[in-house]
């Protein structure tokens, strides 16, 4: 299986796009890509939205090799609802429900995305809690899990990708994960390969609390030991927190004892490690910006 994760928080933007493809099926996870609209007060910097346009292009050039695309659900890091839209031509969609375990903000999103696609895929179906084959291929969706720690952000798929040789299985946006049925949907499929969607660090004591964070730690422990782990992807939110390593030391000490990989998707990817919204106040102060600042535009807020 060949894992490719297109664009994430570890490469500078707000992403889990990630390819996929085994001996016979091309899989698009998450086809979206955004920015943060502030942080330390800033909004993105021209790099950042250097970064983003560079990051959609990948994201629309390999969304069209696919012939399985998914969404998770429907924030705008996970799905663009304005361009490109021909990236859902003559494609296999499976898409979060739009109506059933769903905030109101996602339920408008997603009504508003599934008219803007209707005559572009082959077929469209609701994913929650389903099995797929495609030959030898198999996709498994969990049923709906938090977007969290709880339901205000509303609810997202998780996804197990096997082959019949690896599992590769993706969280989605978890932020954790510390929730019970988070973990069980993991931990229960066995997978070799994970990309988790870690904890959302950079509000500390804010929108994210100690115990959830303390939650998540025992989260990924249990990851690490019940599962026959080779690799562990931890990204998205937990890479927009510069002492992510330390937030999560616990995990990567076992992981290291038990032979396990712990790394971000750029490092799982071969690219540098360039957390730009992190280092946004940073980017202000060795570029400054002359002139009129960046305009916000439609894929700059990805979450509420």
């Amino acid at each position: 299986m060949k894992i490719k994760p297109i664009a994430s928080d570890s490469m500078g933007t707000r992403s889990m796009a990630t390819y996929i493809e085994t001996k016979d099926l091309k899989v698009f996870i998450d086809p979206g890509v955004a920015l943060g609209p502030s942080r330390y007060g800033l909004p993105p910097h021209p790099l950042e939205f250097k970064r983003l346009d560079e990051h959609w292009e990948e994201i629309v050039r390999y969304a069209r090799k696919a012939e399985v695309l998914i969404v998770t659900h429907y924030h705008y890091d996970h799905h663009s609802p304005w361009e490109d839209l021909d990236i859902y031509e003559g494609k296999t969609v499976l898409v979060k429900h739009p109506k059933e375990k769903i905030n109101l903000s996602q339920r408008g999103r997603a009504s508003f995305f599934l008219e803007a696609i209707k005559d572009f895929p082959k077929k469209l179906d609701y994913c929650d809690g389903k099995e797929y084959v495609f030959g030898e291929t198999k996709i498994k969706f969990s049923k709906p899990v938090f977007h969290g720690t709880n339901p205000r952000l509303g609810f997202v798929v998780e996804v197990l990708v096997e082959d019949g040789e690896e599992k590769f299985l993706f969280t989605s946006d978890v932020e954790g994960p510390s929730v019970k049925d988070q973990i069980e949907f993991i931990v229960e499929n066995k997978p070799n390969i994970v990309y988790l969607d870690g904890p959302m660090t950079y509000m500390l004591g804010y929108r994210f609390s100690y115990k959830s964070l303390e939650e998540s730690v025992k989260g990924i422990l249990k990851i690490v030991e019940e599962c026959p782990i080779k690799s562990l992807l931890v990204d998205h939110h937990l890479l927009r927190d510069l002492e992510w390593a330390k937030r999560i030391a616990q995990p990567i000490k076992r992981a290291e004892e038990k032979k396990v990989k712990i790394e971000t998707a750029a490092e799982f990817a071969g690219k540098p490690l360039e957390m730009l919204e992190a280092h946004r106040r940073d980017l202000y102060r060795e570029f400054p910006v002359r002139g009129e600042k960046p305009k916000p535009r439609k894929k700059v807020s990805s979450e509420e």
